[in-house]
This record gives structure tokens, sequence and C-alpha cells, in this order.
């Protein structure tokens, strides 16, 4: 491969990278002298010396308790770099109803997807259905690194194959590629981490979310961009086996959240211990116990963030919780002082993110009640909103 472009290919990625990470002091670093960095790092790619350097390891308790690690900010541009050359070959192997991190996909179009199913499957709530939702247990901690390279190899090698037959030039350097692949999956990141905040704060988060207890070869890093891929990678051939050799026509699966919407209960009672016993066997992966359960329609279901019910979906308590929190969180900045620009940006950014998931769903009189009665009166010197209570806009921006 040409030096010339993984250098212009590493640019790219770099803007990627610091898109949603600006001004971060690891970013800021990395910029005062970013194009001898990116130069650097090319050559260290080009001659196979490149390794990811130490990452930090974190707690966050919102939504749910999780253990985080954030990448230096020279390997997450590596990780954009290798996700760019990836994506576009995966994603033509994944079925339809995968929609984690997937460009047109996301939270609200799986919402939507699921709600599709539903009216579809019970012939617009005149026939009975049943729903059917699994969860992975440890999903990221149980990921089994040699598993996972073999699954995106043997992708990328099917698509080799078919370049060649087609005498099509593949648009990057295969063994840079697999060099990259090898010190992304099968670097464990707990063996060389900075810690930040305390070893307390690991208290009470269960061993199968952390990758300090994880097993020989297995786990991969919550936080990473190519985490993010490869989890849907790993589990594709579970998602076309349920698709074409259990052929349920309505199936769904976010991460290592899935569901399934049958007519007849008993054959989906009679499918989950040939489920379990498939990702057992050939992902070496368990269902969560406790997030096993089928429903029958009418009483809806909880699916990323939105109760889903005949008619109607509403948003979930604790998608509502997590919007009081940031709330409360914004109060806090303006208590005894004026915000800087840099926080009514923040603020303008953190409340509208909230505002664009809930306006897909009846929470209108929620919104109204919600934003007229939390934020302290200064924050509507500087802030209005508009179209129904759907956008904050800065009055500076006019």
């Amino acid at each position: 491969m040409d030096n010339t472009r993984l250098v212009t290919d590493l640019f790219r990625g770099y803007y990627n990278a610091r898109r949603n990470k600006r001004n971060t002091i690891n970013q800021l670093k990395f910029e005062l002298n970013f194009e001898r960095e990116i130069f650097k790092v090319s050559n260290e790619i080009e001659t196979r010396v490149y390794k990811p350097l130490c990452e930090m390891a974190f707690i966050v308790n919102k939504p749910v308790k999780r253990e985080i690690f954030a990448a230096d900010f020279r390997d997450r541009v590596v990780h954009h770099l290798l996700f760019q050359y990836l994506s576009p070959i995966i994603e033509k192997y994944f079925i339809y109803d995968c929609y984690s991190c997937r460009k047109g996909k996301g939270t609200s179009a799986g919402i939507q997807r699921a709600a599709k199913f539903l009216r579809s499957c019970s012939q617009n709530y005149k026939k009975e259905c049943y729903i059917m939702q699994m969860d992975i247990s440890g999903y990221f901690m149980s990921i089994n690194r040699e598993l996972l390279y073999n699954k995106v190899n043997g992708v990328l090698r099917t698509e080799y194959q078919k370049c060649a037959l087609l005498n099509k030039k593949i648009p990057f350097d295969t063994g840079m590629v697999d060099f990259l692949l090898k010190k992304t999956i099968f670097r464990n990141p707990a063996d060389n981490c900075r810690i930040k905040g305390s070893r307390s704060d690991w208290d009470g988060l269960p061993a199968n979310k952390s990758l300090f207890h994880t097993s020989e070869g297995c786990g991969l890093p919550i936080g990473n961009l190519t985490s993010q891929l490869f989890g849907n990678v790993f589990l594709n051939d579970f998602d076309h086996w349920m698709k074409k050799v259990m052929a349920f026509r309505y199936y769904g699966r976010y991460v290592d959240d899935f569901f399934v919407i049958h007519p007849d209960k008993g054959y989906l009672l009679d499918a989950l211990p040939k489920i379990t016993g498939y990702l057992k066997a050939n992902e070496k992966l368990i269902l969560h116990p406790d997030k096993t359960k089928i429903k029958h329609y009418k009483t809806g279901f909880l699916f990323l963030g939105a109760v889903i019910k005949p008619y109607r979906t509403y948003i979930s308590n604790r998608t509502k919780g997590s919007f009081y929190h940031a709330m409360r969180k914004q109060n806090k900045v303006i208590l005894n002082r004026r915000p800087t620009n840099e926080e009514e940006n923040q603020f303008v950014s953190s409340m509208n993110s909230y505002l664009g998931v809930m306006k897909h769903y009846k929470t209108h009189r929620i919104r109204k009640k919600m934003i007229k009665n939390q934020f302290l009166k200064w924050w509507w010197n500087l802030v209005f909103v508009t179209d129904g209570y759907k956008k904050f806009v800065l009055r500076s921006q006019r």
C-alpha cells in the first residue's frame, strides 16, 4: 500500500476521532503536533511496530453501572482507520434487523421496526402473538477473541476472493489490516491501564461486567469504536441462523439485546433450548436467565428505552429518569454564576439529545411538563425552546 494513501486515511481517521472529543486533554495534546503524530503512527504501522498505548479505565453509573476503557486519542485515530476499512465490507454481511452502530439504523430505527413487527405479526392487533426477549450474560466480557478474529477474518477472506474473481482492487493493504486487527482484538487493556477515580468505584459491579475478571482470551473493552463493530460481527452468524434455520421472520437485535415475535407461544418455548444450545456451542455465550422473557403482545415490551404496546410507543421510565438527572446537572452549572459559552453549548447539546429521542414517541405532555418545571430561571435568559418542546436554541444564535 502506498504510504501516501495510508497517511491520507489516517488524517480522515483523525478528523473523525476528534469530532466528538474536542478540547479533551488527550486530544489537545495530540493536536499540538497532529501532523507529526500522524506521520509517526503511519510509520509505526508500515514497519509493523505499532502498539496501542495505555488506556484509562473508569466507571460510569448512568444509565447503569458500567466499566469503560478509554483508548489514547492516538489509538482512537487508528480505530477509526480500521473502522473505515472494515465497515463497508462487513456491512454487506449483516442482516437488515441488526440495529446497533450502523448508518441508517440505531435505537429509533430498532424501536420503529419492533413496533412494525408487533403490528404485522398480530395482524393489526387482531390475532394472538407473543414476544420472546433475550439478553447475553456479560456479552462484551464473554466474547472469545480467537473466535472473533476468525469470524472477522473469514468475512474478509470471502470478500478478497470475490474481488479476485471480479478482478477488483482491494482498497487497502490486507497485511496491514490483519496486523491492526490482531493488535486490536488480542490485546486486553486491563493488563496495562490507568485507573481514573478509585478502585472502590468498582464495588458492586458484577465480575462478568469487568475486563479485570474475564476468562483467559476473552473480553472486549466497552468504549472503543472497534468493539461496537466487533459486537455486531460476533453474533452475525447467530442472526443468520435465527432468520434462516429457525425461520423467525420477526427477529431483531441491538448488540446483545434481541427479540423474536411469533404467533405461537409453544413454538417459542420449544425454540428457547435450541437457541441456548446454539449460543453455547457455537459462540461460547450464555443467555442471561433473568432477562429471558416471553410476553403476550397486549402487555407490550421494553426495547431500547421504549415501551412498545399496541397502537402506541412510550418512553421508558429509565430514559425519563436520565433526562431528569441531566437537567439537575445543568442546573448546578448555573446555580451561582453565569455559564461560559462552552457550557451554554453543552446545555443545548445535552438537552436536545434527549428531546431528539423523545420526540419520536407520545411524549409532548411529558416534555412540556419536564421543561417548564425543572429548569432554574436563569437558563430562560439564555435559551428558548421551539417546535412544540422539541428543541432548545441559544438566544444568542437567533
